[in-house]
């Protein structure tokens, strides 16, 4: 099974510099649509994602999954820890996991 990456937020404070930074150095296009929140649009077929007003700085890649099920499952099994479980926000099906390490995948059902 291939799981191609597809997401990616990039969280932090000061949402007008994060905006700024990633629309000057990288030439994205940055659609806020809130407070807090917005689409981050990356050219020539890249995965999109989000730039996320948050108090601590993190980066979190979003990978395709097949069976969003048995990825969870198969998470577990090979050490990580689930964060958030199977959920629908009305645009996605989605769920986060750790690495042993600690860092944070979102599963996203095909």
């Amino acid at each position: 099974m291939q799981s191609p990456v597809v997401h990616f937020d990039i969280a932090g404070p000061n949402e007008k510099e994060q905006h700024h930074f990633y629309a000057g150095l990288l030439g994205w296009q940055v659609d806020a649509k809130g407070p807090g929140y917005a689409l981050a649009r990356t050219p020539d077929g890249g995965p999109d994602g989000a730039l996320i007003e948050a108090d601590t700085a993190t980066v979190t890649i979003g990978i395709a999954v097949a069976d969003l099920d048995a990825a969870l499952a198969r998470a577990v099994e090979l050490g990580g820890t689930v964060l958030m479980p199977r959920t629908d926000n009305g645009w996605v099906v989605k769920a986060q996991v750790t690495d042993p390490a600690g860092n944070v995948l979102t599963l996203i059902q095909q």
